[in-house]
């Protein structure tokens, strides 16, 4: 459900360091619309072709178009680009300049070898007219005016001018869903689609992050019978009965959905203050309704008795203490009394070497990183971190409408980080017979 709207999540990127703290792989950030990028090289690229204006503007003179007599140019084969011909003095310039800014990941010779010779007079022309013109480049916001001659001498001053304010290195950051997926760096884009599927499958950073936002506004998560992640106002908390001293209603409720299982609140209603039968009091036949008086009148639900509001009102305090869990489907249970840890068993002392010299080869879990996720990819693939969150995941399907055995809060089974939590258990006992039970309290779960 989370997963589905980037809107509705933030990924956070963040770095490796290897053994001596080093980046493996560092991340930099553009000031100017706050993308985020591999190297100062694509944030420099980035700046010239996305915010250009900003810093410079173009601005083309006439100039002595070239001597001679053209009948064929060069241009490239993908991109275009008229090169001019093979001969001229600035051909060979153009032709690596091309293939830097944008053909780079291709081989030269590669490239070169897409490079066709046309001989249309109206191509010719063109770059004729191209070359009757020099554009020189105006620095910008610059207390004295300044003119470059050409990109290269714009990309130089850009980088000795502006870079460190532009450029920032940094070790994590964070963007919104719909920004990580609109992201230029090929790499990062392969990284965010990537743990975005493996979250999909299986949902550990997302669920981690909504049960702690949840557990922050008053929402506990707990597992039953170590499967299927529950949510309720407490975490089970075992309450002892002949250690703690307790009210007899509060004796009566837990022993009575300790003994009676698959007991609901309606249950323990009717059985420990059931709803007093009113009395027979014969009455002589009304006279017949005129037309006005035809239409029948709602019968108001009775109002529940004193014994009833006690009961309500000590079912609250054990439900928000833990106690008592009341389920999805309205299946009441008490918190079970934790099992004791098993004592830790006694290290062996170590064995002398020369006693027995076959245990100097034993071997050795293999070390992990721990700042690794469960959904990161490998490190030649992703090197940075990419985790989502927050939002929900989509959970199991739970097994029916069972109640399951609930287990009490014992330190030795940590419920942090919870699985994914599961809201789909149905509800056994209706809307309409929960109100018709008592109309004024709201069950706490």
């Amino acid at each position: 459900m989370i997963l589905q709207r980037p809107e509705r999540i933030v990924v956070t990127f963040s770095i490796r360091k290897n053994a001596e703290g080093q980046p493996i792989q560092p991340l930099f950030v553009c000031a100017l619309d706050d993308t985020l990028w591999l190297s100062e090289d694509e944030v420099v690229q980035h700046v010239l072709q996305k915010h250009f204006g900003t810093f410079y503007q173009a601005e083309r003179t006439p100039t002595e178009p070239p001597k001679g007599k053209y009948t064929f140019v060069a241009q490239c084969g993908m991109s275009g680009v008229i090169l001019g011909p093979p001969n001229y003095h600035d051909y060979q310039n153009q032709l690596r300049k091309l293939h830097s800014e944008r053909f780079s990941r291709m081989p030269f010779e590669a490239f070169k070898a897409r490079v066709k010779i046309v001989r249309d007079e109206e191509v010719i022309k063109k770059w004729v007219e191209e070359q009757s013109f020099r554009t020189e480049y105006i620095c910008l916001n610059l207390p004295e005016p300044l003119r470059l001659p050409s990109m290269e001498a714009v990309e130089k001053h850009f980088r000795e001018t502006h870079k460190e304010n532009i450029v920032r290195k940094v070790e994590s950051h964070t963007l919104g869903g719909a920004a990580a997926r609109s992201l230029r760096s090929p790499e990062l884009v392969r990284l965010v689609r990537t743990v975005w599927e493996d979250q999909k499958r299986f949902p550990l950073q997302v669920a981690t992050s909504l049960s702690q936002q949840f557990a922050s506004r008053g929402l506990q998560f707990f597992k039953v019978n170590k499967t299927f992640t529950h949510v309720s106002v407490a975490r089970p908390h075992y309450l002892d009965l002949e250690a703690t001293p307790v009210s007899e209603g509060i004796k009566q409720i837990v022993q009575f959905i300790n003994g009676r299982p698959r007991s609901t609140r309606r249950h323990l209603i009717d059985a420990l203050a059931p709803t007093p039968t009113p009395a027979v009091i014969p009455v002589q036949p009304a006279p017949e309704p005129t037309a006005e008086q035809a239409a029948p009148a709602t019968p108001s639900a009775p109002e529940p008795t004193p014994e009833q509001t006690a009961l309500i009102a000590d079912l609250h305090w054990l439900i928000h203490q833990g106690h008592v869990i009341e389920f999805a489907n309205g299946i009441l249970e008490t918190a079970k009394k934790p099992i004791p840890k098993p004592p830790k068993p006694e290290k062996k002392p170590a064995a002398k070497a020369e006693a027995a010299p076959a245990a100097e080869a034993t071997a050795t879990p293999q070390p992990t990183d721990a700042a690794v996720p469960a959904a990161a990819v490998p490190e030649a693939a992703a090197p940075v971190e990419a985790a989502t969150g927050p939002g929900t995941a989509e959970s199991p399907e739970p097994a029916g409408n069972e109640a399951p055995a609930v287990e009490a809060d014992d330190p030795a089974t940590d419920f942090s980080p919870p699985p994914a939590p599961d809201f789909h258990e149905a509800a056994e006992t209706p809307a309409a017979e929960k109100a018709a039970e008592n109309p004024h309290v709201e069950s706490p779960s």
